[in-house]
């Protein structure tokens, strides 16, 4: 299975938030949104990806005051993208590997989804009901 078809079983929308904002309103954002993380753009550009983790990580070195810090001042600048065209067991391998949860999916420079590692889960365990649906089948008609 493809990227792809992950973003279009789940949809290409994708939240971004501004360098600028204060990491207090990014709380509100992760929140109402109910998502782990968030793609920071600056003129239609990924310039960062700012996660859950990073907040907390931040308030334990820094303290309460980080909440009137901006995202860019905790956000992770080396952002690892993915391609519609990828396979999702490559995507599962990089995941695992450099431990990321979230990755942005950019075509010629424009971002157009995110997948995150629930996703490779859910889609993965639907790759091997589908397995075990035909081998049964199989069993039962063969």
């Amino acid at each position: 299975m493809r990227i792809a078809d992950v973003l279009r079983n789940k949809g290409p929308a994708v939240v971004t938030v501004d360098p600028e904002m204060p990491v207090s309103t990014l709380i509100g954002e992760l929140a109402r949104h109910n998502v782990g993380a968030l793609v920071v753009t600056e003129n239609d550009a990924v310039v960062g990806i700012v996660t859950e983790r990073d907040v907390v990580r931040r308030i334990h070195e820094r303290g309460p005051d980080i909440l009137n810090a901006r995202v860019v001042d905790i956000m992770t600048t080396s952002v690892f993208a993915c391609l519609p065209t990828d396979t999702v067991d490559s995507l599962a391998e990089t995941m695992t590997e450099r431990r990321i949860r979230h990755l942005p999916v950019i075509v010629d420079g424009q971002l157009v989804g995110i997948v995150s590692i629930g996703d490779v889960v859910k889609s993965r365990i639907g790759e091997l009901q589908t397995e075990r649906d035909q081998l049964e089948s199989y069993i039962d008609h063969g």
